[in-house]
């Protein structure tokens, strides 16, 4: 499924595919239920029969706040009650609502590059094991972990 146009600025370098192949959110992200978006995004997902695995992501590392931060913070919308990676998905496959997708994408521009900076700066080329709760934070973020 090709995705609609995606807004000026929003570049993710990777899609919610992706993301899941890789391991993110300990593999319990959706809490199981996924009936909502491709089959194929969860063919070689990792994921998660029964709750959170920090073995699963793709660092093997803890990286992010709870969700109940995530309430507290407002960063949760009606729209989308699990979340940034929630919205995303279903921007992904077409979804558009303007005033959720504006509050979303501006979170989404404020992440990335702060923390890639900091894996620049303090990181060898190359090192992929510098800086791990970092660069899950990006993956987590639809941003290259890789760099």
């Amino acid at each position: 499924m090709a995705p609609k146009k995606f807004d000026p600025g929003f570049e993710p370098a990777l899609t919610p595919q992706e993301m899941l192949e890789h391991g993110v959110f300990g593999g319990w992200y959706f809490e199981g239920n996924h009936a909502e978006f491709p089959k194929s995004w969860f063919k070689n997902a990792k994921l998660s029969d029964d709750g959170f695995d920090v073995s699963l992501n793709c660092f093997d590392i803890e990286s992010g706040q709870s969700r109940d931060v995530w309430q507290e913070k407002g960063w949760i919308t009606k729209e989308d009650p699990l979340g940034w990676f929630q919205w995303y998905c279903r921007y992904f496959t077409g979804r558009r609502l303007p005033d959720v997708d504006s509050f979303q994408i501006k979170r989404w521009r404020s992440f990335g590059p702060r923390h890639a900076a900091q894996i620049r700066k303090n990181c060898e080329p190359g090192d992929i094991f510098c800086r791990r709760r970092q660069r899950q934070g990006l993956l987590q973020w639809a941003y290259d972990p890789f760099i």
